[in-house]
């Protein structure tokens, strides 16, 4: 259940970072269906490869924040896939 609320935290996190301030400057949103979820998905993978990278474990820690944020991609993939039906 924690897990499910700490994605959900990561994901709104990069929406709001992704999306906000290009809209917040009066720029004209993207024509893209869904650009918050894509910038969303793009922001997670690149987290991803941070965190693949990273110089130590930190406890299991790290390999928990992958899990995570592949969850959260996947998630993110099947909302895509879901607003097609």
């Amino acid at each position: 259940m924690i897990r499910k609320f700490i994605v959900l935290g990561l994901i709104l996190s990069f929406m709001v970072l992704t999306v906000m301030p290009s809209q917040s400057l009066g720029e004209p949103a993207h024509k893209e269906k869904h650009p918050a979820i894509r910038n969303a998905i793009h922001a997670l993978e690149k987290a991803k490869v941070d965190l693949e990278h990273a110089a130590h474990d930190f406890g299991g820690h790290r390999a928990e924040a992958l899990k995570a944020v592949d969850y959260a991609i996947k998630q993110l993939h099947e909302a895509l896939e879901y607003d097609k039906k």
